[in-house]
């Protein structure tokens, strides 16, 4: 190689250093700049909370930094969803499945389930073995024109649309909820484990705006006598409100009626609600009591006792149950149960044995938080367990996939067909 060559090849590799350091100073400065900004944008702040200057959150900043400066992507990171997605991984730390941080458009679909009017398919989720079941299909919704059931594990979501295909093992529940709904039209496709299947099956179902009414009356007439049927579906904001129209409408059938034999209140998938919903209801049917315990750990435990003037207190009464009935709809059954010696028909209820306090946060954002365990007047509790009927009956329905039965169709409502014996023959 001559001396003119070497020159050049020197010179070459200068360049080419230069070059790539440049491009390094440019890409460092991009990058720094992007993450500069984020912070500004965001005003985070990096000080530990007053009170708790002995936290040690250096790995966490330690970790965000990383990504914002060595992330191939870190121009498209949201420090919003960062954030929102760290508070969630903190409070499903606490590995119950039934405290959880909402974002806002969860939060906002949480309210909405309990004023009542959303739009999706109609099911009311919980967990069964620590994975998303449904607790229970509401009345007249899409789910249950589709064939789903109290029970029915959820293993899988599909929704072509919005490109969802998310299997559920380690999903919570906000997020499953506002994976399932959407807007009035649209489709989504589960695939569901049923006890007794022999396999997993799909269900697609197109959502529609769901209504949900809280209370139901039908009047039922026994050679015995007139029966009030009285549906109570869940524990709302409007609950009370129709409530009281339903038992002014029993007490003018009383009025009509020479011989009125008694009410079947009807819990069956109803997925709960507020808790001083349930002592209201309850109420109605008792002297006085201590309707509920709420066992709040280190705090102790407070009692909840009936609260009015019931004007069904001596009438004969028997209540329908099934898997789907949870929550504030067992706080009710077993309040009467052991104060009233209450009758149960049905299949095993739920077992949701905690209570939830709804939180508001910032942004928009929720917390709900397990604050209590709720017991029976006794003290005993049936979380994981729930109630068993006095006289157990099975739907009359063929062991099908869901869209199949559905379209079977249930020619009798076997379970009713008992309650109304027991209460014409007691």
């Amino acid at each position: 190689m001559t001396l003119r060559q070497i020159r050049k090849t020197v010179l070459f590799l200068i360049l080419l250093l230069l070059a790539g350091a440049g491009g390094h100073w440019f890409g460092g400065r991009s990058q720094r700049s992007q993450y500069a900004k984020s912070q500004v944008e965001y005003q985070v702040n990096r000080n530990a909370p007053a009170g708790r200057e002995d936290l040690d959150l250096s790995l966490f900043w330690d970790v965000w930094d990383r990504l914002y400066r060595g992330y191939l992507g870190s121009g498209n990171l949201d420090p919003k969803k960062m954030i929102y997605g760290a508070i969630s991984g903190m409070v499903a730390s606490a590995g119950d499945p039934y405290t959880v941080f909402l974002p806002p458009t969860e939060n906002k679909q949480a309210k909405e389930d309990l004023s009542g009017s959303f739009e999706g398919v109609g099911i009311q989720l919980g967990f069964k073995d620590s994975k998303v079941a449904v607790i229970a299909p509401l009345v007249g919704s899409p789910a249950e024109k589709a064939g789903v059931k109290a029970g029915d594990l959820i293993l899988k979501i599909v929704d072509e649309k919005k490109g969802i295909d998310k299997e559920t093992t380690g999903m919570a529940l906000p997020e499953a909820v506002s994976l399932i709904r959407g807007e009035k039209s649209t489709s989504v496709k589960l695939t569901l484990a049923r006890d007794g299947a022999e396999k997993p099956f799909e269900v697609t179902i197109t959502r529609d705006a769901i209504l949900v009414k809280s209370v139901e009356v039908q009047f039922i007439d026994n050679p015995r006598g007139k029966i009030a049927h009285l549906k109570l579906l869940r524990f709302g904001e409007r609950t009370n409100e129709e409530w009281e129209e339903a038992i002014e409408e029993i007490n003018n059938q009383k009025a009509k009626s020479k011989n009125f034999r008694g009410v079947i209140l009807d819990l069956r998938n109803n997925p709960g609600g507020f808790l001083q919903g349930a002592v209201y209801i309850a109420s109605e049917f008792l002297d006085g009591g201590v309707v509920t315990w709420q066992d709040k750990g280190k705090s102790g435990k407070e009692d909840y006792r009936v609260n009015r003037k019931g004007r069904l207190t001596k009438e004969p009464l028997v209540i329908l149950v099934n898997e789907g009935s949870a929550s504030a709809a067992e706080i009710v059954a077993g309040a009467l149960v052991e104060l009233r010696k209450v009758k149960l028909v049905g299949q095993k209820t739920f077992g949701k044995g905690t209570i939830q306090e709804a939180q508001d946060l910032t942004r928009g954002a929720g917390l709900h938080l397990t604050v209590a365990r709720w017991l029976l007047p006794s003290g005993k509790s049936i979380d994981k367990e729930g109630l068993k009927p006095d006289f157990e009956v099975k739907p009359d329905e063929k062991d099908l996939p869901a869209e199949a039965s559905a379209k079977a169709g249930q020619t009798k409502d076997l379970q009713l067909e008992k309650a109304i014996e027991v209460l014409a023959n007691p």
